[in-house]
């Protein structure tokens, strides 16, 4: 496990990687947000090319076939795919990461209820690609159960962000006076499929805007090498202190192994094999440090 603080780019030009073999990129979006060691209102030509940069970044860095997850608003969509065929990744799926609130419609276009996810490779074919399988409450017209889930879609509906305020629930992280640590912290749930989708034990998973840490966290737990950068202190030391003790709710192995129960080889992709099923759980509570 290894957490750089400082600016992705500085570090991705300056610093050793080891080759990378999975990347989630969940960048600010430059709506204006306040954010303490960035200008969030970059003109929109000035960012893309920022964003265009990181991504050629990460693909020198990648070994071939590495999946690229990057995460955006649905608006720039159009911007997005553009940066994947500049930087020289091969787009595999647009994923719709379906929200369970919405936003207030305007008097001129319906409101916004996903985000858009961009998986994209190193080359024309993925290194790995994990075909999982859920098993999500059945549609109302359906009148039969399933009997072995089924496979996970490009729509991500099954997916709950952690909301605003207090709806965010345990997991959010908060600070002493109860405020947010981080407003955009992504859930396991999200980290926990991408992973799993796109790696397996050993792998090198890296974010290049850690955040609060839950990439790190989930490929911890999932027997990956987490490589994350975070330009905020505060923040980096956030992410120290969860992952050396992780709470109940950033145990994965118990909040979502029940999800995936239908996947061939789970166990392997989950990277548990050699161990018993209780040493895996057990195994989820010890901490590994940085270096």
């Amino acid at each position: 496990m290894k957490l750089w603080t400082g600016d992705c780019v500085a570090i991705l030009e300056r610093e050793t990687i080891p080759p990378i073999h999975l990347t989630f990129l969940d960048p600010p979006f430059n709506q204006a947000k306040a954010y303490a060691h960035h200008q969030d209102n970059m003109p929109e030509d000035a960012y893309w090319r920022w964003m265009v940069h990181i991504s050629t970044l990460l693909y020198r860095q990648s070994v071939e076939g590495t999946a690229l997850y990057f995460m955006q608003r649905e608006k720039n969509t159009e911007f997005v795919l553009r940066c994947l065929r500049d930087s020289g990744w091969i787009l595999q799926n647009l994923v719709i990461w379906k929200k369970l609130t919405s936003a207030v419609p305007s008097t001129l276009r319906f409101g916004k209820q996903y985000q858009v996810i961009a998986y994209a490779t190193k080359g024309d074919r993925p290194r790995v690609f994990n075909r999982l399988r859920i098993d999500p409450p059945l549609p109302a017209n359906y009148k039969h159960a399933r009997e072995r889930g089924m496979f996970v879609t490009d729509v991500w509906d099954d997916i709950r962000e952690l909301t605003a305020g207090y709806f965010a629930g345990d997991e959010a992280l908060r600070l002493s006076n109860g405020e947010r640590a981080h407003k955009q912290q992504a859930p396991l749930a999200l980290l926990v499929r991408i992973i799993l989708s796109s790696s397996q034990a050993g792998d090198v998973v890296c974010d290049p805007f850690s955040g609060t840490g839950t990439t790190l966290v989930a490929a911890h737990q999932l027997k990956r090498q987490g490589l994350g950068i975070e330009i905020d202190s505060a923040n980096a030391v956030l992410i120290q202190d969860r992952l050396a003790k992780l709470t109940d709710s950033d145990l994965i192995y118990e909040r979502f192994y029940t999800d995936y129960r239908y996947t061939d080889n789970l166990d392997t992709i989950w990277g548990m094999s050699g161990t018993s099923t209780a040493e895996g759980q057990q195994d989820h509570v010890y901490n590994l440090p940085l270096f």
